[in-house]
Order: C-alpha cells, then sequence, then structure tokens
C-alpha cells in the first residue's frame, strides 16, 4: 500500500491556552506525524501509531486535538475532517 500523504499549511496550532504558531504546517509522511512552525521548525513529531486525534466535543468545528509523545495540542485546520480521514488511511494496520 502507497504512503498516504497529506500537508496542511496555515494552521494555528496551540498547547495549552499558549499559541505556538498562527501560521504553522500538519504533515502526515513516512509513518510519522509532524508539527512544525510558520518557518519549518518542528514543534513535534511522532510516529503514527503513538498519535492520538479527536474532535473536541464544545469547540468550533474547524478544530481537532491531537496527542503526541504526551502533549495535547489544539489545531485550528479549514477542514479537519480531511486531517482525520489522512491520519486513519496513513496508520498501519493493526495485526
Amino acid at each position: 500500500m502507497a504512503e498516504a500523504e497529506f500537508n496542511a499549511t496555515g494552521v494555528r496550532i496551540e498547547r495549552w491556552l499558549r499559541s505556538l504558531t498562527r501560521a504553522g504546517q500538519v504533515v502526515i509522511r513516512d509513518g510519522r506525524l509532524a508539527l512544525l512552525t510558520s518557518y519549518g521548525t518542528e514543534i513535534d513529531s511522532a510516529p503514527l501509531g503513538a498519535v492520538q486525534a479527536h474532535k473536541p466535543l464544545f469547540a468550533a468545528r474547524d478544530r481537532a486535538l491531537a496527542t503526541l509523545n504526551g502533549h495535547r495540542y489544539s489545531l485550528t485546520l479549514g477542514t479537519p475532517e480531511l486531517f482525520f480521514k489522512a491520519l486513519e488511511a496513513a496508520r498501519p494496520p493493526h495485526p
């Protein structure tokens, strides 16, 4: 199966109440999820098997929550549904 890739730019990435970047990047490539600043500096990355992501119950429609390496990030994406689909498609199958 070919590796699924996803690249979203202009993503606001927050950790708790602190904004890390307003125009960051979320990249799924080679079995990893990476969060990057607008300058391309890596904020955090983890293998897809260790990433948890979900839609928050009481938040705006363009939000997604992701947990990488024990850190929770709030992602403001234009279309979080595409992010969730790409994440599921890129994950390795369960044995």
